[in-house]
């Protein structure tokens, strides 16, 4: 599904990713872990379009996404769901999603057809559907956040932090969430510090450092790994 073949990134002189590789295959979860500043969020973000300075190619499907503006990615199927949530405060649930079909010809069939599926996955959405965005919890923007990048249908979703700032309740949401989403056949790429929860989700991990891919493999062979143990799952 999605292929990112030997990327660099630079913000001016500082180069922030390095000879970056990796795959997401269809229907699959891959977590990118590794420590703050490790380069994850500009993955994601360069993936998205929101980053220049960019060499290497990016596929979706084969169809080759770089120099494409982010709004041309999006209308092939790349969505985000950004560290920090930014979902519109002022705008109700509602009003939150209507914005995620925004880029279909048939917004009102498209609202139609995937909003029972996004209050099935978050029935506490449809409760607050005409409730501004800016009064949920944090846990609850989450899932307006992921439901908003979902109801596009895209075939890539990225998630950079779902879990960050969340009280313990709502990052189980959040992973049970992802459990339900993998077993649905979503494609899934995922930047998680909480390795933990990462990797009981994943079926691959990739662990960046210092924007450098250090290792990668399946998940229980990554469990293994003497760097993720001792750095981010301990002895």
């Amino acid at each position: 599904m999605l292929r990112v073949e030997h990327l660099d990134v630079y913000y001016n002189a500082i180069q922030a990713l390095n000879d970056v590789s990796i795959e997401v295959p269809e229907k699959s979860l891959v977590t990118i872990i590794g420590a703050n500043g490790a380069g994850k969020s500009t993955l994601l973000n360069t993936i998205a379009g929101l980053v220049d300075g960019q060499q290497g190619d990016i596929l979706i499907d084969e169809i080759e996404l770089g120099g494409l503006p982010a709004h041309k990615r999006a209308s092939n199927g790349v969505a985000l769901v950004p560290e920090g949530r930014q979902i519109f405060p002022d705008f109700t649930v509602l009003e939150n999603l209507m914005i995620g079909v925004y880029s279909k010809k048939d917004r009102k069939e498209q609202l139609k057809k995937q909003l029972p599926k996004i209050y099935s996955l978050f029935p506490r959405l449809k409760e607050r559907s005409q409730q501004r965005g800016g009064t949920l919890s944090g846990g609850e923007q989450q899932m307006l956040a992921i439901s908003r990048a979902l109801i596009s249908e895209p075939k890539l979703l990225m998630l950079d932090e779902p879990s960050m700032g969340l009280a313990p309740i709502f990052q189980k949401t959040v992973r049970d969430s992802l459990l339900v989403l993998k077993d649905q056949g979503w494609t899934i790429l995922l930047v998680e510090q909480n390795a933990s929860l990462a990797m009981s989700v994943a079926d691959y991990v990739y662990l960046l450092e210092v924007g450098r891919v250090v290792a990668q493999g399946p998940v229980e062979q990554m469990k293994e790994n003497p760097l993720v143990k001792k750095a981010y799952l301990g002895n």
